[in-house]
């Protein structure tokens, strides 16, 4: 099964890179993992799960930081970027957090000004 889990260097994707523009580099290539049911049968469940509501079943790893900041290690960190940027959305673990059902941050200070631009 090892080929199952190797990670796949697509030379060029067959999709318009404007639908999916996050995952595709300028010269349109990607780096592509797939998921196997038999595997990984949570994380395939949510892909499905996407693909049906949202008809695509890609999700973005990345890492978790805004530009200058550095990458999030706990949950606390994760939350105080969430809130203090444009996602909409915070999965951790089994929470889903929904940007609208959440309260702004108190005595929050200004991130961009926070840490220097690299």
């Amino acid at each position: 099964h090892a080929d199952m889990t190797k990670l796949f260097g697509i030379d060029k994707l067959n999709v318009v890179r404007s639908e999916i523009p996050a995952v595709t580099h300028v010269d349109f290539s990607a780096r592509v993992q797939t998921v196997h049911k038999e595997t990984n049968p949570e994380f395939h469940d949510l892909l499905s799960v996407f693909k049906q509501r949202h008809n695509c079943a890609v999700l973005l790893n990345t890492s978790f930081n805004v530009r200058g900041e550095p990458p999030v290690c706990t949950p606390q960190e994760a939350y105080t970027c969430f809130m203090r940027t444009d996602m909409d959305y915070l999965v951790i673990g089994t929470m889903l957090l929904a940007k609208s059902d959440q309260v702004a941050l108190a005595n929050d200070s200004d991130w961009q000004k926070e840490f220097a631009l690299d």
